[in-house]
Formats: structure tokens, sequence, C-alpha cells
């Protein structure tokens, strides 16, 4: 699409996530929410909607929403109905789903994320609340049946909704990178799309830039990973854009997204409102979460990623990157914390984790839960450098490997037992660069003639006689007033 024809136009995005909750227990049920079990064996009378049956709310699904509305600054509503949402669906085997309408448990929140220009942005938060997922439909290739599977019916959720405050595809991604970030700070969800515990729709609409009427809403579904949410929100911008600049209307409807091909496709027309029948629940008594509850769930929140940044930057005076890089897994901020307790040197310890803590995991595709060595032990490592005891290149290709085989040794032990101890003695030092510059005498008169890079040379001639154990400073603050004497 031209440049000067998509610039026309502005497009209004909202995004709808549903995050699926890490409880041992259902919603409404005490039936096990383990996953890969057989087809219907995570079953009771009470998921199924028997007659006679009645739900129970779930504690812990409580909890869990509120702690996601308070990581979102949102406000935490104190009375909450219960409603029941009509429609049929052949995996929801009540026939409704109890979810909220008219309370939602979280209201009036936001979350900042970048822009496409790398500025912050505030993205608004319409609204938080907890209902139950449907089973899951199968279709076997080759057969005209469909299967059902009621295992995932009443495991809990709860359902994000944005303002629609996202104007293109770099915010939407970052967006749900935040929204993925906050729930596994929190353990209330693993976050895996491609695995459905966290599920996105995306409505989008475009509108001329100085129209005072936003555009025909579209919804955008099955889209398993943050890319092709990306790729599905760039493409119903420019198919919008098009059926407009071609005179025609856009249509009100739910498409699908084909991660083949990146386009949509029309699934049911929108233009008339689902009735959905809500009314309050029944079976299940108003919640009242009350101050003193709320205070408690407020001392379990752990540190958040914009908290920790902060830290990192404002206290520990890293740079943006090293903070951004270092608070996008929980496990790894909490070991750079837990590291920082043991150290003074913290760039040197966000480099260390960075680096050699980081490929050490990628390379072994571990978690940091796996990690063998405990942060004091690479503080150990820290000081060994800081304290011109060994180079880094020693430390980090010689020392911390041993330390990996073997992470009950500390790092000093390592250092003196395998004779990998800088030698840090001026005199014996001389002697090894007057040996050197003895037997390079043709190089000696061409750096003397100019050509300053050949000390690069000689310092690798006296790091090869002394194996790696000259003080490197040392040795090249010598080894200059030799060559300039």
């Amino acid at each position: 699409m031209e440049e000067s024809i998509r610039n026309k136009y502005q497009a209004i995005i909202g995004l709808e996530v549903h995050a699926q909750l890490l409880t041992e227990s259902k919603a409404y049920s005490s039936d096990s929410t383990e996953y890969g079990m057989l087809p219907n064996t995570n079953l009771s009378a009470i998921t199924l909607g028997h007659p006679g049956t009645l739900p129970r709310i779930n504690k812990t699904v409580v909890e869990m929403a509120v702690k996601m509305g308070l990581a979102t600054n949102c406000n935490i509503t104190r009375y909450n109905i219960y409603a029941r949402k009509n429609y049929f669906y052949p995996d929801l085997p009540k026939g409704y789903q109890i979810t909220q309408d008219k309370t939602p448990v979280c209201t009036a929140g936001h979350v900042i994320v970048k822009d496409a220009d790398g500025n912050d942005k505030q993205i608004g938060i319409t609204r938080i609340h907890m209902e139950e997922d449907a089973g899951k439909s199968m279709h076997l290739a080759g057969e005209t049946e469909t299967l059902v599977d009621f295992n995932r019916a009443g495991v809990p959720l709860i359902e994000i909704v944005s303002e629609p405050d996202i104007r293109d595809s770099v915010e939407a991604y970052n967006y749900l990178t935040e929204i993925k970030r906050l729930v596994k700070y929190l353990d209330i969800c693993d976050g895996n799309m491609e695995e459905g515990s966290l599920r996105c729709d995306a409505n989008i609409s475009v509108m001329l830039k100085d129209s005072p009427l936003w555009g025909t809403k579209v919804e955008v579904k099955n889209m398993n990973s943050f890319r092709n949410v990306q790729r599905a929100i760039e493409h119903e911008i420019e198919r919008q854009i098009m059926v407009l600049e071609n005179g025609g209307t856009v249509d009100g409807e739910t498409r699908n997204f084909d991660a083949n091909t990146g386009t949509t496709t029309a699934m049911r027309s929108k233009e008339t409102l689902n009735d959905y029948r809500y009314f309050p629940e029944p079976d299940l008594p108003p919640l009242v979460i009350e101050q003193e509850w709320l205070d408690r769930i407020k001392e379990m929140m752990p540190s958040l990623p914009q908290e920790l940044y902060k830290r990192f930057t404002e206290e520990y005076g890293l740079p943006e990157y090293d903070a951004n890089v270092l608070t996008d897994a929980k496990e790894v901020a909490l070991y750079f914390a837990e590291l920082c307790k043991y150290t003074t040197n913290y760039k040197a310890a966000s480099n260390w984790v960075m680096g050699p803590v980081k490929s050490y995991l990628n390379e072994l595709q571990l978690h940091m839960k796996d990690f063998p060595l405990q942060p004091h032990s690479i503080a150990e490592l820290i000081a060994l450098v800081d304290e011109n005891k060994v180079s880094h290149s020693v430390a980090s290709k010689q020392i911390f490997p041993y330390m990996l085989e073997n992470p009950g040794v500390p790092a000093h032990q390592v250092a003196e037992e395998q004779n990998l101890l800088q030698n840090s003695d001026a005199s014996a030092l001389e002697d090894i660069i007057a040996e050197v510059l003895a037997g390079n005498p043709q190089k000696v008169a061409e750096y003397k003639e100019g050509k300053k890079s050949l000390i690069g040379m000689f310092m690798g001639e006296i790091m090869k006689q002394t194996k790696g154990k000259a003080d490197p400073k040392l040795a090249n603050k010598l080894l200059a007033e030799r060559l300039n004497a």
C-alpha cells in the first residue's frame, strides 16, 4: 500500500485477552485443572451442570484476579455479582457460562508500554472480569464427526479488556508483551499463547484522521502468537483502508486469521448484537471483598517489572537496555536482585547475568531455577576480577565452567587450585617484558616509528609467556613505559 494512502487513516485497536489461571481446581468446582489428562476425566456433575448441583466460588481465582487488577492500576470492585451468559455452544456443557457482567472485579486501570517510536504510552484497561472456560471441540482428519473434550470446561479465566487506545501493531505487540510479563510475575498464568493459556481477540477499525466518527469495528480471532496478532492487525488495517478507498463500507463482523497466508476471512456477521440474556447467577451469592482481605492480597504482591526497572536504573545505575533485559523474566530479575546483595559492582553483575549466565541457560534450554550456581558464587567471580586476581577472560572461560560442574567449590579455591591467579609482581613482569622486547627488535623499531597498534602483539606475547596469568592492566602500563622510554 502506498504510504500516502496509509497516512490518511488512523487505526483504532482494542484487545481482549483471556488468561487461563494457574489454579489446581476449577473456577466453581473441585475438579482438577491438570493439563494433558485423558479426555473427559477432569469432570464432575457440577462441571456438567447436572440438576441439583451447586457451584462454589474458588477463593484463589478471586485473589489472582485482584492481583492482576492491582498490577494494572485498577479499581477493585468490593461488591461483585456473578452473572450467567447464555448461548449455545457444543463444548459448553451447562449451556451457559458463569461470568461477570455489571460488576467486573477490576475497572479503570492502565499499563505503560512503548509506542512505535520507543516512547512511553498509557493504554487503558476497561475491565478485568472472572469467568470459566469452555471445553474443546476436536475434528480428526478424515472424520465427519466432532469429538468434545470437557476437561477444560470450568477452568478459571480472567478476561482483560483494553480501552481502544492502541494505534498500530507495534503498540499491540508491546501491550501483549507487558500483559504476559505481568501474569508471569504474579504467577497467575504461564502466558503460553501457543498452548492457549493466553488468548487474544483484536477489535480493529480505521477512520480518516480528520473524521470525528470512528469506523466500523471488526473482531479478529484465532491468533496463536504475539507475532500473528501483529500480522493480523497489519493485514486488517490495510484491508479496511482498501475497502474504503474503493468506495465500499466495512462490515461489522468476526473474522478468522490464517497464519499461513497472513490474511483474514469472514466467519460471521456482527450486524446485530449477540443477545446473551445476562442475568444474575442464582446459585452464587454476591462476592464481597472486604478491606482486610484486600490488604492481605496486597501483602502477597511481588515486586513488579516497573518497580524493578526503576530500582535497577536509579539505585543500581544500570543503562535502560540492561534493565529491560533483566526485567523481561521474573526469575532472571530476582536472581540479579539477589546477586546485588553480595556485590556493589552492579554493572559487572548485569554483564555476568546477561552474558555467561543466560548463554549457559539458552545453550542447555534451561530455566533460571535450574541454574546450578547461587548468586553469591557469581559475586565471588566478580570480586576476583575487581581485585585483579584474575582477568575477566580467565574468570568467564576457565573458572566459571569449572564451577558449573562443581557448584560447591568457591571461585577463589578454583583459581588457586588451577593455578589461575594473576601475576601482579611488577619486577617479574618487567623481566618478561624485557625478554619479549629483546626478542622482537624490528617490531620495537616499528612501534617507535609510529605503528602503535603493535602494542597488542607485545601484550599477546607477554600473556603467552605468563600463560595468561599476567595482570593485564599492570603489564600494559609497564610495557607502555618501556616502549615510550
